[in-house]
């Protein structure tokens, strides 16, 4: 039996939690539900999931596709072009670098932190 039951929430390190967090709430629709100047989180309702951001003195953003990254996270979407527009809208950016040969897209959110937008799966 495993020790581990369930990811509850990744938690991302950067400059400003606040900003990042409103960021990923306004592209998820998940609730805010906490936040000060030092960490901020995010509840995907009915999931158990979230993400939490936590401000780190000196926070230098990752490098893509440099590898300087840690992890990444990875959304599904049933309009991947749609979602391009409006994440880049909120603030992101898309990289010259695009690997999977179109199967995926690759965007850097406010501070920098590589995400995939992925298809979703429709049957």
């Amino acid at each position: 039996m495993p020790v581990l039951e369930q990811l509850t929430t990744v938690v991302v390190d950067c400059a400003d939690p606040v900003s990042l967090a409103t960021f990923y709430q306004q592209a998820t629709g998940w609730e805010l539900t906490y936040s000060d100047k030092d960490f901020a989180s995010l509840s995907a309702a009915g999931t158990g999931a979230g993400l939490a951001f936590v401000r780190v003195e000196g926070y230098q953003a990752p490098k893509w596709p440099e590898g300087s990254k840690h992890l990444h996270l990875d959304f599904t979407t049933p309009h991947p072009a749609r979602a391009v527009e409006e994440l880049l809208a909120l603030g992101a950016t898309r990289p010259a670098f695009q690997p999977g040969d179109g199967q995926w897209v690759v965007l850097l959110d406010p501070e920098g932190h590589p995400f995939c937008l992925i298809p979703a799966t429709t049957d």
